[in-house]
């Protein structure tokens, strides 16, 4: 994992986060330091605007600030090159690691690989090529790949080689970049294919290729099988990208029923050195819930303790 070698002063208009509280003392020349996570967590923009403002690069300041690693962001692909290019140059300056964003070509959510048609094969072709050239521009290594719905006129084993054939030619895409497209089971809606760890594993382990991988979000598994840690030690060789939120609620850790100390936990002793994505809301608005998420991070980060 790319950590910083050294750790940021907090700007006297930061917040400091931790256990001892947040505020800072008026007319203070020299502000605390932040220690390091022991695991590398990454926020998404808006999560902090209220502290930050609506300025993206004012935003990836203060997550830096707080000792944030990385940055996840969903919709880099839809961004403007000035602005995707804007967003790399804060993240080289910050030290801070460019985690996943979505390979969305406008067909992850309807019914399109799941049914071996053309069109929908082209589409998702053409998305990955895309999708290296933003992945070079904001020195990305993963993206999240989501295969669609169901469809309901073809066996299941039908669809699930229409969407191997499919993440072959993907595979072929990004592995002589350097790339890892992450497949993302999810429990948004029983319409999506893609719903449960070892079903993803099958397929990482159909097409054969480390361009392909699992991006296993604990929320989702947890609405959908549950069993977390031992399906994550099932599949543990075919994942290559951790997110996590609480359940109920997806907010922050703490605020479900997910005990994430013993998940981190675990992640830590299986030496993982991957990015954590915070792929989640934050359980309160305004100043004071940014600083309840903070310190909850803080709080569930201590598993050792």
């Amino acid at each position: 994992m790319k950590r910083r070698k050294f750790i940021r002063n907090v700007s006297l208009g930061s917040i400091i986060s931790g256990l001892t509280g947040f505020d800072l003392i008026a007319g203070e020349s020299n502000a605390p330091e932040v220690d390091k996570f022991n695991l590398d967590y990454a926020p998404h923009f808006g999560m902090f605007q209220n502290h930050a403002g609506k300025d993206l690069i004012s935003q990836l300041d203060f997550m830096a600030d707080q000792g944030f690693l990385s940055l996840e962001d969903n919709g880099m692909l839809g961004r403007s090159v000035e602005e995707q290019e804007k967003i790399a140059k804060a993240l080289e300056r910050l030290q801070m690691t460019m985690g996943v964003f979505v390979v969305d070509g406008g067909d992850n959510w309807k019914v399109s690989l799941t049914t071996g048609k053309s069109e929908f094969l082209e589409n998702f072709i053409n998305t990955c090529k895309k999708s290296v050239e933003v992945a070079k521009r904001v020195n990305a290594k993963w993206m999240t790949v989501v295969p669609g719905f169901y469809e309901r006129n073809l066996p299941l084993g039908i669809q699930t080689g229409n969407v191997i054939e499919a993440l072959k030619r993907g595979a072929e895409i990004f592995e002589p970049h350097g790339l890892t497209m992450v497949l993302e089971p999810l429990s948004d809606t029983p319409e999506l294919f893609l719903r449960y760890s070892d079903q993803s594993y099958a397929i990482c382990k159909a097409v054969g290729s480390p361009a392909c991988k699992i991006l296993y979000d604990a929320y989702h598994m947890q609405r959908n099988e549950g069993n977390l840690i031992p399906n994550m030690e099932k599949c543990w060789d075919e994942i290559a990208y951790i997110q996590v939120g609480d359940n109920p609620g997806r907010k922050e850790p703490g605020t479900g029923e997910i005990n994430y100390k013993n998940v981190f936990k675990f992640l830590a002793n299986k030496g993982y050195e991957g990015i954590v994505g915070m792929e989640h809301g934050n359980a309160s608005s305004g100043i004071e819930g940014e600083k309840a998420l903070i310190k909850a991070y803080r709080e569930v980060d201590q598993f050792n303790n």
